[in-house]
């Protein structure tokens, strides 16, 4: 299958919250396939933009592959990366509301999780082809702020480096009245939540025709 862009995840191993974040979502990033959501009033709507995504966290954001490059050559560098890269440990993930969207995010020293980020964005940016000029009038429509221009300018997104902040998202931009009941959705059918939270493998995910990103490989982190 060919795919029309790239992007480095972590996605939580097989168990109970990468159970809960697939039916959640609607779509199971691991399989490649659509997952049954629960009978909730609303959710497929309030899902709608994340679930191409699948239920993940972002380390190196989506990107077109550059054209002197190829997937089996992207495919060595995201291994060779895992290799020289330590898990990152944080003290665990809670449910939290950034801006309007609900999503879970890493509490205590996220340090070591930024410098993983920071290396998928680095060491592999010979393979990301630039953003069209749209796409990056785009990204400046939203207000970014001088800093986040220039990271867009040179990592081609606004929010790298240290304006990256680790989330899984669970829902798109929510009316305000409605945030605190869909809070409550959600601990109500979230799993126990680990803690610690640890971050010991990357994914490399590719985006299909349909629009929905599949996992092509996982890659233990063993730095």
């Amino acid at each position: 299958m060919s795919y029309s862009r790239f992007a480095i995840y972590y996605i939580p191993a097989e168990g109970p919250l990468a159970d809960f974040g697939a039916a959640w979502l609607g779509w199971d990033v691991v399989r490649g396939c659509a997952a049954r959501q629960p009978d909730l009033p609303g959710l497929r709507d309030i899902t709608m933009t994340p679930r191409k995504y699948g239920f993940h966290g972002t380390l190196k954001p989506p990107f077109r592959l550059a054209k002197t490059q190829t997937v089996e050559g992207l495919e060595k560098a995201v291994s060779d990366l895992a290799v020289s890269l330590r898990p990152a440990i944080c003290d665990r993930l809670d449910l939290m509301t950034i801006g309007r969207f609900l999503a879970l995010t890493p509490m205590g020293d996220t340090h070591s999780l930024g410098q993983v980020a920071e290396a998928c964005v680095t060491d592999l940016d010979a393979f990301r082809d630039p953003p069209p000029e749209a796409e990056l009038a785009r990204r400046r429509a939203a207000g970014l702020s001088a800093r986040q221009d220039a990271l867009l300018t040179r990592w081609g997104y606004p929010y790298v480096m240290e304006e990256f902040r680790f989330h899984l998202t669970l829902s798109g931009r929510l009316p305000e009245d409605t945030i605190s009941r869909w809070t409550q959705a959600v601990r109500h059918s979230l799993p126990d939540l680990p803690a610690p939270f640890v971050v010991d493998q990357i994914a490399l995910c590719g985006e299909r025709a349909d629009g929905h990103f599949e996992m092509l490989h996982r890659y233990t982190l063993a730095g």
